[in-house]
Formats: structure tokens, C-alpha cells, sequence
């Protein structure tokens, strides 16, 4: 199959973006993830940094794999206004487009014959890398995936197949000149471009086992889990509002979720409700750490209660960061 034949299956299918390359070992790419675990950058973070021996090594992931199909699947719809006492969580969160991607992928295996393996979301392959080497995208000073048409707006899944496709050449782009993600980056996360260090990134602090920095907590602002901010000024994911303009939401779909809710809610109820969400230990507690970061920042005297109600909770880090939020609060109120 070339590569005409292949970007019309996944239009058929409903893909964004597809790309070919060799099952080869990405050396580079896992010398990177050594060198900065080594600097200490990805944190506690584990995903596909912590076996870059398997992740980087796609020859291994299927016997006889002889091609890594990339994919990607946009995600960005338009948000509506926040309510006020609400927190805001990061777009690819709002519904889960990854089981979409899964879906499509496993599909596309089933055309192409063969045995396959679909990898989603997973900590055994490096998407991106695959997704580079095909031409679905090049890496972007922020350390996202910047696709043509949708920006860093997606998602992205691997097919590794048995079957053999003609490769597609990788995209000759990249930032140029443009710095702004490091810029916006309110904490410094980026100043090496092309190198993210997770100690100081803001979605990295919400989803930490530790509690996020009180030095950092005030840059969350409405944020209860994840952060857009580099990708929100990013140039490349100009347009695609006008591509995507009136797309809506899909049933169940939550940009935004109340704060006393979060706050009020059962740790482990609030965890099943949110699944999507990555959260260290399945602790929903965590969950609750961020609203009341984000109750500090955004709420009123309707959240007033909610904070006040973890002033005595039996967890130390719980009433730390609850008497935090209670003083943002007092502070607005005077």
C-alpha cells in the first residue's frame, strides 16, 4: 500500500492525520529520555519514560513487525463560558477521543490484513516519535506533536503490523524563530526548548502524588487538572476553531466542573466519575487538592464553605492547602 492508498483509508476512517515509517529502534529518541531522567526532569513521572528499552523499540512490540502506521485524532471543540464557583480542566480531557482513536486504529488493522497491534495511550510506545518519523507532525518547542492541520489539538495511537507500507517522509517544519509557549509558560517549564522539565510544570503539579508548590498554586488559576497554556498561544493551533466552529460537545462531555462538588464529594466516588483522569494511587483525594487550589483562585462565597469545611481535616496536606485557599479568599473579599 502507498501512501496515497493509506491517507485515503484514514479519511474513510475518520483520521485526522496518518503516517508510515519503519519498525526500527528510535536510539535517539531513547537517549533523550535517559539523558533527562538522568537530569532528573521527568519528576516521579513514569508513562513511557520509565522503560524507554521497550517504548523506543517497536521491532519488539509484535513478532515480524515490519511498519508503525501513526495516527492522530483532533480533540478540540469550542468552550463555552466558565461558570462562576467552576474549575476548568485541559481539552483532551473533555471527552475521551483516545477510545475513538482505539476504535479507528483497530479498524484500519483490520483492512490492512495482517497481524497488528493497536497502542493507545500507552506507556509501551513512544507516539510521538512515531509520529514524527511518518510525517504526521514535528516536535514543537513545547515538546508536543504539531500536526499541520490541528496543531497539537490531538491525540495521537500507533498501529505496529506485520504488513509491510511504503514510509511516508517526515515533515520539513519546525518553530523556527517563535518562542512563545516558553514565554507564557508562567513557571519556566520550557526555557529549554524542546526539553520539558515536569519539576516545574503545572500539569505535572496536578497530577503529582505531592502536592502542588505554593509557589505555583496562584499560576493554576481555574485549572483543576492539566494545563493549555502553551498550546493555547502556539501559532500552529490558530484556524482550527474556524475548521471546527459549531462541533458539539459530545453527551457527557465536561469542560468545567463545580467546585463544591469536588470539594463535597465522596474521594473515591469523585475518582470513578472522573476515570479519564490520571490520578497517582486512584486517589481521588488528589482530585479534591486541586478544587480547593482552584476554589483559592476563582471562587466566591459560595465556595467559601466548601474550603472551610477541610480546615480540620484529618490530612495534613488537606488543611495546609485549605487554609491557603481560605486566605485567597479573605484576600479578595478585602
Amino acid at each position: 500500500m502507498n501512501d496515497a492508498e493509506l491517507l485515503a483509508l484514514a479519511r474513510e476512517l475518520g483520521l485526522d492525520a496518518i503516517g508510515a515509517a519503519r519498525a526500527e529502534p528510535y536510539a535517539e529518541t531513547e537517549r533523550h529520555i535517559r539523558e533527562q531522567r538522568d537530569r532528573g526532569l521527568f519528576a516521579d513521572m513514569r508513562f513511557t519514560m520509565a522503560r524507554p528499552e521497550e517504548s523506543c523499540h517497536p521491532e519488539m512490540l509484535l513478532p515480524g513487525a515490519r511498519t508503525v502506521v501513526s495516527a492522530a485524532l483532533c480533540y478540540w471543540l469550542p468552550e463555552p463560558e466558565r461558570p462562576a464557583g467552576h474549575g476548568r480542566l485541559p481539552r483532551y480531557t473533555w471527552f475521551d477521543a483516545y477510545s475513538q482513536l482505539r476504535e479507528k486504529l483497530d479498524e484500519l488493522g483490520r483492512r490492512l490484513g495482517g497481524a497488528y497491534r493497536v497502542l493507545v495511550d500507552a506507556n509501551q510506545h513512544v507516539d510521538r516519535e512515531a509520529a514524527a518519523r511518518s510525517g504526521v507532525g514535528f516536535y514543537g518547542k513545547n515538546t508536543l506533536l504539531i500536526t499541520r492541520r490541528h496543531g497539537s489539538w490531538v491525540v495521537l495511537g500507533t498501529l505496529v503490523t506485520d504488513t509491510e507500507l511504503e514510509p511516508t517522509p517526515p515533515l520539513d517544519l519546525d518553530c523556527g524563530e517563535c518562542r512563545l509557549c516558553i514565554d507564557a509558560c508562567p513557571t519556566g517549564a520550557l526555557d529549554e526548548p524542546g526539553t520539558l522539565d515536569s519539576t516545574r510544570c503545572l500539569s505535572y503539579w496536578t497530577q503529582a502524588a505531592a502536592p502542588t508548590p505554593a509557589e505555583y498554586r496562584a499560576e493554576l488559576g481555574a485549572q483543576v487538572y492539566g494545563c493549555d497554556i502553551c498550546q493555547d498561544v502556539c501559532p500552529w493551533n490558530r484556524g482550527v476553531e474556524k475548521r471546527r466552529a459549531g462541533e458539539p460537545l459530545p453527551e457527557g462531555a465536561a469542560p468545567h466542573v463545580s467546585l463544591v462538588d469536588w470539594l463535597r464529594s465522596d474521594p473515591d466516588e469523585l475518582r470513578r466519575r472522573f476515570a479519564r483522569l490520571y490520578v497517582p494511587r486512584n486517589d481521588g483525594r488528589r482530585l479534591r487538592l486541586n478544587a480547593l487550589v482552584a476554589a483559592g483562585n476563582v471562587g466566591g462565597h459560595g465556595e467559601r464553605d466548601a474550603v472551610n469545611a477541610h480546615l480540620d481535616d484529618p490530612d495534613e496536606t488537606t488543611r495546609e492547602i485549605a487554609a491557603w485557599a481560605a486566605a485567597r479568599l479573605e484576600e479578595r473579599d478585602a
